[in-house]
């Protein structure tokens, strides 16, 4: 056995001792077949399995700890919240479970040697942790809304469906006219996602092609669904009733983290091949730890993905010839390569050295704010700085779209106090509820927008997020570093979850 083998297989046992399972859902790696070709593994303190793309598993030892891939568990709604945690593995659903972890463990450079998977109640504050969690394989933290709507979108209302990250950049793309055979990467190999066609009407020549396409981060679909259909969210009800809900959402790539689905969404590829593996990772390239979801940081996103990978923005680009405003529009968005218009880019020709963090003096008052429900929220650093980025995303989506005969074919709107609240005070809580309210009260002034300019029948709208949401037990503390320390063996631990070997 190789020593870094044998390293590997002693971290593996380590983290799959029993007084270990409360923070330690599942340990996973990959390690090539007999023939060479790279299997998915994953192990806790119940069993040990091998797992394949499609859905096979032999199971290695005990019992299978990744007993269900169901995209659509915990439906309807209710379900959810009358199971909701703590949930062992053997209770849990992990989709395409295969497929995303032979993603995540597919860049040579930068893709750990074992991946730990925090359990949904794992509450580590000292480590990064907050009230709301989420980067798990598991399907809450992994499901992410999904909304379709307006021109050139079947109206179906809410469907018993699910569709992952991948396939939204792809979707994107085919509706601002990029054809699909044209969706491929920048070596010419298919996307790993698809356009959503199930759900669009043939799309003729000649008629306008303008999608805006909208995430809040971190917004918890089966909550948001539940919102809307109460009547909380009429921005959101305005969509679905002229379009399609997925019930099932969106699955995000693993780990369900920001910048790696950000990025997943916005080039249709999954981390192995797009390059940005997670909101902290490690490069032995470079030996540079990496943090790309930073302030500081997410103007740079360009450095960091794959010149291979392509953006929407790119995409469309392509096919759209130049006219008299921007075809792509990037709005507070870090994975912005291509675009015509981008906030990264204002914030790059700053020549601030700290991004972001220095242009905090030019940010909209949040006490001012029009769309805040709760003043009491904006005490939360987090939510606060959400509120400022968000009104200001909001005044340049309505100056991108004051003539829309100028207006970008592909507009791309990030929202972030959505994430804020459920992280300060996790899926379901007043201050959750208060940012999703929040969001739509601006999606509402945009959607008044459009109808006062006559033109709202003319647009393709797609509404998503990066990932889903679970609450922490914070009863439920500690780290699994004193387990990783004792076996004396060189690693580091990034996020933590990301042990690489040394």
């Amino acid at each position: 056995m190789n020593t870094t083998a044998g390293s590997r297989d002693a971290v593996i046992a380590a983290l799959c001792a029993p007084d270990l399972a409360a923070m330690v859902d599942l340990v996973l790696w990959v390690e090539p077949d007999a023939d060479g070709t790279p299997v998915a593994h994953a192990a806790n303190h119940l069993g040990r399995v091998r797992l394949h793309p499609g859905g096979k598993h032999e199971v290695l030892a005990g019992a299978d700890p990744v007993a269900s891939e169901d995209p659509m568990a915990f439906l309807p709604y209710e379900r959810e919240i009358a199971q909701e945690g703590p949930r062992v593995s053997t209770d849990n659903a992990y989709p395409y479970a295969a497929e995303r972890i032979l993603s995540l463990f597919a860049h040579a450079e930068r893709s750990p040697d074992v991946a730990v998977v925090h359990t949904p109640r794992h509450y580590f504050p000292d480590e990064g942790g907050h009230h709301g969690e989420h980067g798990s394989l598991d399907v809450i933290q992994s499901r992410a809304p999904l909304v379709l709507s307006g021109a050139r979108v079947t109206r179906r209302s809410y469907v018993d469906d699910h569709a992952r990250l991948i396939d939204v950049g792809p979707t994107l793309a085919h509706l601002a006219g990029v054809p699909e055979s044209d969706l491929l990467d920048g070596n010419g190999d298919p996307l790993d996602g698809r356009p959503l066609t199930a759900y669009l009407e043939p799309l003729p020549a000649g008629q306008p092609r303008r999608v805006v396409g909208i995430l809040w981060d971190g917004a918890h679909c089966g909550d948001l669904l539940h919102l809307a259909e109460a009547g909380e969210l009429p921005g959101v009800a305005r969509l679905v009733e002229r379009g399609v809900a997925l019930r099932g959402g969106a699955v995000a790539e693993f780990p369900s983290v920001t910048l790696t689905n950000h990025t997943s969404i916005l080039t249709g590829l999954g981390p192995g091949r797009h390059g940005v593996l997670g909101n902290v990772y490690f490069d032995r390239a470079t030996g540079e730890r990496v943090v790309p979801n930073d302030e500081a940081t997410w103007h740079r996103s360009a450095e960091w993905l794959h010149p291979q990978a392509r953006t929407v923005f790119e995409m469309v680009n392509d096919h759209v010839a130049p006219g008299s405003g921007p075809r792509t529009a990037s709005v507070d968005e870090a994975i912005d390569r291509g675009a015509d218009y981008a906030t990264m880019q204002l914030i790059r020709a700053s020549g601030s050295d700290r991004g972001a963090g220095d242009l905090g003096d030019q940010l909209p008052d949040p006490h001012a704010s029009p769309f805040v429900g709760n003043p009491a929220h904006l005490e939360d650093r987090y939510f606060r700085w959400g509120v400022q980025v968000d009104d200001l995303g909001l005044q340049q989506m309505l100056q991108l779209w004051a003539d829309p005969t100028a207006a970008p074919v592909l507009t791309w709107w990030a929202n972030v106090v959505t994430d804020a609240g459920h992280h300060g005070g996790g899926p379901r809580s007043e201050m959750a509820r208060d940012s999703l309210r929040q969001a739509d009260r601006r999606l509402v002034a945009f959607l008044d927008h459009l109808d006062g300019l006559g033109v709202a029948d003319e647009v393709t709208f797609l509404l998503t997020a990066d990932h889903g949401f679970e609450g922490a037990d914070q009863t439920v503390t500690g780290s699994w570093a004193p387990a990783l320390d004792a076996l004396g063996i060189p690693y580091r631990d990034e996020g933590p979850g990301f042990v690489y070997l040394h």
